[in-house]
């Protein structure tokens, strides 16, 4: 079971004692609104590039700003609850900045990953990540899935 950590000091003072353990450090992000196989395919694939999975989850309001009113349909407790209980998963976090680089910036893993909807020249925050001496890796499977096309299906399916 994952465990959930909100406060990012604390947050680097764990993973910190991790990385001195040897241990390889992956960060992913992302809304994870309505999980659906993308996401656990995503996550999969992410935690087989190291050690130590992190999965730090946009906070309701950074979501909203992100998806617009509505979304998320989950409130953020409770995505980070589901997400924990995945066995992939060993920390979760939330941030409420509109892109992970603060949080970057902070933590240093050794490797962001990112779905396939990018590529390693694409990603917003590549440059903190090099520059810290990180690498950035895309996982996943085709971005096929996603939660926006499953929270139409449902609508249109009660219309």
């Amino acid at each position: 079971m994952g465990q959930i950590i909100l406060d990012h000091t604390k947050l680097k003072e764990t993973l910190e004692h991790q990385k001195r353990e040897g241990k390889i450090i992956v960060f992913t992000n992302g809304c994870f609104d309505i999980l659906h196989v993308g996401h656990i395919r995503y996550l999969r694939d992410a935690k087989a590039l190291g050690d130590i999975l992190l999965v730090a989850v946009n906070s309701d309001a950074s979501t909203r700003r992100l998806k617009g009113e509505g979304r998320p349909v989950v409130p953020e407790m409770e995505r980070l609850e589901i997400l924990a209980a995945l066995e992939m998963v060993d920390y979760l976090t939330l941030f409420d900045t509109d892109t992970v680089s603060p949080l970057l910036t902070l933590l240093k893993p050794h490797i962001h990953a990112k779905g396939t909807d990018y590529t390693e020249e694409t990603v917003p925050e590549r440059d903190i990540v090099q520059q810290y001496g990180g690498r950035v890796a895309i996982v996943g499977d085709p971005k096929d899935h996603a939660s926006s096309t499953l929270i139409s299906a449902i609508k249109e399916s009660h219309a």
